[in-house]
C-alpha cells in the first residue's frame, strides 16, 4: 500500500496543511473511520446524511497519521491531532484529492496498468485478465465494485509496492468520469468491452455511451511511445457497431493503436468453433494476431463470456503470457460473485445466479444460456426490472419480455413495478401463455410465492438490477443446499 510523508502528500494533492509534522509518514488510506489503522490517511467525505468530517476525532484516536477535512478544524481537533502526533490537511474536493493522490502513487509504482470499461462484461473481463496475468506477474486488481471516482483511486493506493500488473475496472454514470479515471490511472492498455444501453437514461443515447467509454484513451500514451517498456493499445470488440466510431473519433486522434477481438477471422484475436459443453461452459479455438492458436475451455457458463475472455487474452498475449498458461487460467477461473454462477438449490434444482446486475444485453445473454442448458424439469425465468434506462425504459423492457417469450420458458416471473408488467405484457403479446406468466411486486412476494415450489429437476434463471434484490431469492432457495 501507499507510504508517504505528509509534506509529499500535500505537494502531490494540493491540500493545505493546517497542523502537524510535515515529516510524519503515513501508510494506507481510508474513507471509513471504522477501518482506520495505525498511520492511515483518513479522507473525510461530506454527505447528505453523514458528514465524514465529524468522524475525524475517531480516526485520530484509532491512530491515523493524517486526516483530510473539507472544513476548517476547531481548536479541540487540532489539539487532539498534535497530541496523537498526526497531521490535519484541508481540501475543497476530497474526490480530486484521492485522484491526485492515486495518480502520484501510480507513477511511483511504475507497473503496467490495464483499464477496463464498457456497458457490460467489465468485471468478467477484469477477473479473466487478472487470472491470466497472475500466471507470470504480481497482479493487483479491482475488488468488488471499487471502480468509481472514489473506488478506483482507493484500489491504486492499496496496491503493494512490488505490483507488476495493475488491472483496474472503470465504471461511470456521466460524461467526464472515465476521462478523470484514465488520467489518474494512465493505462498502457485499455479495454472497451461493449457499447450497450447501461446508463442510457443519463447519457441519452448509445452514441453518448460510446463517447463516455471512449474517454479511456484520455490518459493513455500514444502507441508510438515506449511507455515503461510497452506500447499502448486499445482492445475492442470487432463486431460492436460503435467500434469504427471510437476508432475514428478517439483512438486514432490520440495515436492509440486498436486491437480487435471477436468471432470473425478478420479480427486480430478471434474465437472460432464456439460450442457449449454439458455444463454450459464455452469451448472454442483461440487464435492470436501472430497466427498462434489453441483449443480452450472457459470455466464460466455462457457464450456471452467469450468476448470478455478474448479481450483478456489479447492483453495477456501482448504481455508475454504463453498460450498454455492462458488456457490454464481459463480453466481455473473463479469469478466475482453473482455473475453467471450455476448453483444448486436445496431442492436439487439448478439456479443460474446472475442477480448482481442487469442490462437489456445481459438479460438476453442470460436467457440464451438458460435455453441452451439441458433441463428435464421446468424452465423458470425470474427477471427483475432494469434500472437507469431513462426514457427508453418501457421500450427496452418490452424487448426483454419479447425475447424471454421467444425462449419459451415453462414459467416467466417478472419482478417489480410498472416495467415488470411491461415485460409480462410483451411476453404475452409474443405468444407466451397467460398461465405461464406471473408478476410479483418485490422480492419478498417472490420468496413467499415461489421459493418453496421449485422442483428437483428444474432450471431457474435469476436476473435483474441490484435494486430489485433478487440475490435474496437465490439465497433463500439455495439455503441448506449440499
Amino acid at each position: 500500500m501507499v507510504e508517504i510523508a505528509v509534506k509529499h502528500l500535500q505537494s502531490t494533492t494540493g491540500a493545505r496543511l493546517v497542523a502537524g509534522d510535515p515529516e510524519r509518514v503515513c501508510r494506507g488510506v481510508e474513507i471509513d473511520s471504522r477501518q482506520v489503522g495505525p498511520d492511515s490517511v483518513f479522507v473525510a467525505f461530506p454527505g447528505e446524511r453523514v458528514d465524514g468530517n465529524a468522524f475525524a476525532p475517531a480516526a485520530l484516536s484509532a491512530g491515523a497519521g493524517a486526516v483530510v477535512l473539507t472544513r476548517e478544524p476547531d481548536d479541540s481537533l487540532v489539539s487532539l491531532a498534535l497530541e496523537c502526533g498526526a497531521a490535519i490537511l484541508v481540501t475543497d474536493d476530497p474526490t480530486e484529492f484521492l485522484l491526485r493522490f492515486a495518480q502520484g502513487y501510480r507513477a511511483r509504482l511504475r507497473c503496467t496498468v490495464i483499464g477496463v470499461t464498457g456497458s457490460i462484461g467489465k468485471t468478467t473481463t477484469k477477473d479473466v485478465l487478472a487470472a491470466c496475468l497472475s500466471k507470470r506477474f504480481r497482479v493487483h486488481a479491482t475488488a468488488g465494485n471499487f471502480n468509481s471516482l472514489i473506488g478506483l483511486p482507493l484500489t491504486i493506493l492499496s496496491a503493494p509496492a512490488d505490483t507488476q500488473m495493475l488491472v483496474l475496472e472503470m465504471g461511470m454514470s456521466d460524461f467526464g468520469e472515465i476521462e478523470r479515471l484514465s488520467k489518474c490511472a494512465q493505462p498502457t492498455y485499455g479495454i472497451i468491452t461493449k457499447v450497450g444501453t447501461s446508463h442510457i437514461g443519463m447519457l441519452g443515447s448509445r452514441e453518448g455511451i460510446a463517447r463516455a467509454k471512449a474517454e479511456i484513451v484520455a490518459g493513455m500514451p500514444p502507441s508510438s511511445e515506449n511507455f515503461e517498456g510497452h506500447h499502448s493499445a486499445l482492445i475492442m470488440h470487432g463486431e460492436d457497431d460503435f467500434t469504427p466510431y471510437i476508432i475514428d473519433r478517439y483512438a486514432r486522434p490520440a495515436g492509440v493503436d486498436v486491437v480487435l477481438a471477436g468471432t470473425s477471422t478478420d479480427d486480430d484475436v478471434c474465437a472460432t468453433h464456439v460450442e457449449l459443453d454439458d455444463e454450459g461452459c464455452p469451448v472454442f479455438d483461440l487464435t492470436f494476431e501472430d497466427g498462434s492458436s489453441f483449443k480452450t475451455r472457459l470455466a464460466v457458463p455462457g457464450a456471452q463470456s467469450v468476448p470478455n475472455a478474448l479481450f483478456a487474452a489479447a492483453v495477456a498475449h501482448r504481455l508475454g503470457v504463453p498460450g498454455f498458461e492462458i488456457d490454464q487460467a481459463f480453466g481455473e477461473l473463479e469469478m466475482t460473485g453473482r455473475r453467471t454462477q450455476v448453483r444448486r438449490a436445496a431442492s436439487g434444482a439448478r439456479i443460474i445466479d446472475d442477480s448482481y446486475n442487469a442490462s437489456p444485453e445481459s438479460m438476453a445473454a442470460g436467457l440464451n444460456l438458460f435455453s441452451a442448458l439441458p433441463c428435464s424439469g421446468s424452465r423458470i425465468a425470474v427477471l427483475g426490472e432494469i434500472g437507469e434506462l431513462g426514457d427508453d425504459a418501457e421500450r427496452l423492457h418490452a424487448l426483454v419480455g419479447s425475447y424471454a417469450a421467444a425462449k419459451r420458458p415453462s414459467v416467466l416471473i417478472c419482478v417489480g413495478g410498472e416495467n415488470a408488467r411491461v415485460m409480462a405484457d410483451a411476453a404475452r403479446l409474443m405468444g407466451l401463455d397467460e398461465g405461464d406468466i406471473q408478476v410479483v411486486s418485490d422480492c419478498d412476494k417472490l420468496i413467499e410465492r415461489f421459493a418453496g415450489v421449485i422442483g428437483e429437476r428444474d432450471l431457474v434463471l435469476v436476473k435483474g438490477s441490484r435494486f430489485v434484490g433478487l440475490d435474496r431469492f437465490v439465497e433463500e432457495v439455495c439455503a441448506d443446499a449440499r
